[in-house]
């Protein structure tokens, strides 16, 4: 019997076949190459047109002979044509470009927030081993909030990078709750303000604080005056592991547990059960359970990624659940929709 005819009936790949497709998933030259071209900023250099690599090179600051065998490379991997000695972006290419309406720029440079933080997942066979986070481990025992404090480009990175993404998202949490339910929101870790300022937006009684690091609030503060809302919005430097500064009658964290581990992420809703005291209730946003069914690929991913950065991890609706209880809370609703749930938690025994 021909094997490779009895491998086809019963479903088996072929031994080599198998071990081609581990050395394509385990290669480390495509990512780093396109991550490479997304630093040097290369397809903004394109947007009006083909060049040569000795064109780009010299646009870019780079050797033109190390730069088109890297184009050349990436041309067989789909993100660039080659007409003689020119280079085109494709569509997959054009990406990588600041003005594109889907850029994947911002998340794939090695001076952003995002880009550096990925080059930790090359440490993670020792944090499995030693318990501490992947991203200690590479940026010399530093965590990836204190590089932030400390450098305003990567924090102003990651800011954009999460207004964008939180855009995004607000368009199916606007529509997950009754808003106008409320008279304060306070939105703990809410960044620039993207996500209140969509609320704000949907529930016109509705008022609204950000409570963040200083960088964000400063950000939200102008946005909201940008938006005409400072009438009704305002933020406030805050820290969560400490009493919240502000009073509301709900506090919104939304895709912030995610980025702790267990004990960490029970603080938080501890200090947020204990501002919003008795009738006051805890509202929080991450990827929910039928999400994970939809996009299990995705979810997963950005697991590892929480792992790797903080020792963090995605909770599915029984988790979130078990650690609010630790910090006093019950759940009382929740809602899911596009693959993001809202959980509202209310202080136990109420």
């Amino acid at each position: 019997m021909d094997g490779t005819n009895a491998r086809a009936r019963t479903g088996e790949v072929d031994p080599r076949e198998a071990a081609d497709r581990l050395w394509a998933l385990a290669s480390p030259v495509t990512p780093m190459a396109i991550r490479a071209i997304a630093t040097l900023r290369v397809a903004d250099h394109l947007k009006d047109g083909p060049r040569t690599a000795a064109e780009l090179g010299a646009s870019v600051g780079v050797d033109p002979e190390g730069l088109a065998r890297v184009l050349g490379y990436l041309v067989r991997e789909g993100l660039f044509t080659r007409d003689g000695d020119r280079f085109s972006l494709t569509e997959v290419g054009a990406a990588l470009r600041s003005d594109h309406p889907h850029s994947r720029l911002g998340w794939f440079t090695a001076d952003g927030a995002h880009g550096r933080a990925d080059l930790c997942l090359a440490d993670l066979a020792e944090a499995l081993r030693s318990g501490e986070s992947a991203y200690s481990l590479r940026f010399d025992g530093s965590t990836f909030w204190a590089d932030l404090s400390d450098d305003p480009a990567l924090s102003r990175s990651f800011d954009e990078l999460m207004a964008s993404r939180m855009a995004d998202l607000a368009r199916t949490l606007v529509g997950l709750y009754d808003w106008d339910a409320l008279e304060h929101l306070v939105d703990v870790g809410g960044g620039d303000g993207t996500l209140m300022r969509a609320l704000l937006r949907r529930a016109p009684r509705l008022r609204g604080t950000v409570v963040d690091l200083a960088g964000p609030v400063a950000l939200a503060g102008e946005a909201f005056r940008a938006a005409g809302v400072a009438d009704r919005a305002d933020a406030v430097e805050g820290d969560f592991f400490e009493p919240l500064p502000v009073h509301g009658d709900a506090y919104l964290l939304c895709w912030v547990l995610h980025d702790w581990d267990d004990d960490a992420a029970v603080e938080i809703l501890r200090r947020c059960a204990e501002a919003a005291g008795v009738g006051g209730r805890v509202l929080v946003a991450e990827y929910g359970d039928e999400g994970r069914k939809g996009r299990g690929n995705r979810v997963s991913e950005l697991d590892l990624r929480m792992l790797a950065y903080f020792n963090g991890r995605e909770r599915d609706t029984r988790a979130l659940s078990d650690l609010a209880s630790k910090a006093g809370l019950r759940l009382v609703w929740s809602e899911e929709e596009n693959g993001a749930a809202l959980l509202e938690f209310t202080p136990k025994g109420e």
